[in-house]
């Protein structure tokens, strides 16, 4: 396995972190507050070139390998504090974009890639429903074919930036007794009759990346906007979440550097009994432990990145990597909270933030204990 990162790619990862340290962290404790998504700040990223990294240059992209994709994630998380931001643009990347890029038309690709690789639109994914979470393919939303429309009928809920997209992949059921086999995507504007964005979803963390309800009353999607092959959902819903499991936690790598540089500068300056607190074993445990977790996450994600450029596919290996990076990054939210004290639970010290939206990690993408499912199963149990 060969992770060797060129110049290159470390100085666009400096140049991420540079463009997210001034564009993108001012009024982010107001913004989380108030639940504030900013589309200046989209752009800004996607002017910087973010949503269309990965993507071919004919869309506008850049045609950036994973690895290379990774360090821009990382750089993003260590220059950004705002983690709804990032986690709304890796959302996009990866259900939106990607199933589009490797399973779409070539009339589909060209509709729709430009717009989102260039911040002029916004997509969406939806799969989960209200009796629909884990067990992803026990759809109640169906599809049926008159004509040159398909007529889709059903709730989604938990759609992250479905209040600001512009057009949303979407899982439906076409023939429920061929189970998974009978998911088939589609890709659905704003505009399409019979399409609603329904109530706000207010939540604990990742605030400024909002959330609500899609309501499908005899939706007419046309037949040219069928992602992929009828039937074939559930392979594209895999594949894509197999990318988003690589990619999306790059991010919290970049979070994680950013909290260890903090802890330690804090605990070489905040005395007690007369002396740093990091002289005090309890507290320089947590600190090597953060490092410690750091630095084993970030070889298990470059494996991925590695297997998935050289194999196509890291489906076990992305499992893992899901699981022990978004338990790590909760950890480690945790000991810094815990080594500031009561300064790392007030609002002002940003902390707190962290440690909230963190708690998501363990749930989107897949919970914990489906990767432990997953692992499981390709261990032969």
């Amino acid at each position: 396995m060969d992770f060797e990162v060129s110049k290159e790619q470390l100085e666009f990862k400096k140049s991420a972190i540079r463009f997210a340290q001034k564009a993108l962290n001012d009024g982010v404790i107001e913004r989380d507050r108030d639940a504030v998504f900013s589309r200046e700040l989209w752009k800004k990223c996607a002017d910087f070139g973010i949503q269309g990294f990965s993507f071919p240059e004919r869309y506008g992209g850049n045609n950036a390998d994973i690895l290379s994709t990774m360090l821009l994630m990382e750089g993003l998380g260590y220059g950004c504090k705002d983690s709804g931001l990032i986690f709304a643009i890796n959302g996009q990347m990866w259900s939106v974009q990607m199933p589009i890029l490797r399973f779409g038309s070539d009339a589909q690709r060209d509709r729709y890639l430009p717009k989102l690789c260039s911040g002029e639109w916004i997509g969406a994914d939806s799969i989960t429903e209200p009796d629909s979470g884990s067990d992803a393919y026990s759809l109640r939303t169906t599809a049926r074919l008159e004509g040159q429309y398909y007529i889709l009928n059903g709730t989604k809920t938990f759609c992250t930036m479905a209040p600001m997209a512009d057009v949303f992949v979407i899982f439906a059921t076409v023939d429920k007794r061929k189970g998974f086999m009978g998911v088939t995507a589609f890709i659905v504007e704003r505009g399409h009759p019979g399409f609603s964005v329904s109530k706000h979803i207010d939540k604990m963390g990742l605030r400024t990346a909002p959330f609500a309800e899609l309501i499908l009353e005899e939706c007419k999607v046309p037949v040219e906007n069928r992602l992929g092959k009828e039937g074939n959902g559930s392979a594209i819903f895999d594949d894509g979440i197999e990318w988003e499991r690589s990619c999306i936690l790059a991010s919290l790598l970049g979070g994680m550097e950013r909290q260890l540089e903090r802890c330690i500068k804090y605990a070489k300056e905040r005395k007690q009994f007369g002396k740093p607190i990091g002289k005090f074993q309890s507290i320089a445990n947590k600190i090597v432990d953060m490092k410690v977790r750091m630095d084993t996450a970030k070889l298990i994600l470059y494996k991925v990145a590695w297997m998935k450029k050289a194999h196509g596919k890291a489906t076990m290996e992305a499992a893992i990597a899901k699981l022990y990076l978004s338990e790590s990054w909760i950890q480690s939210c945790l000991d810094a909270v815990q080594i500031h004290g009561g300064y790392g639970y007030t609002t002002e010290y940003e902390l707190e933030r962290d440690l909230r939206d963190s708690v998501a990690s363990r749930i989107y993408s897949g919970t914990s204990e489906i990767q432990r499912n997953i692992i499981a199963r390709y261990l032969g149990l």
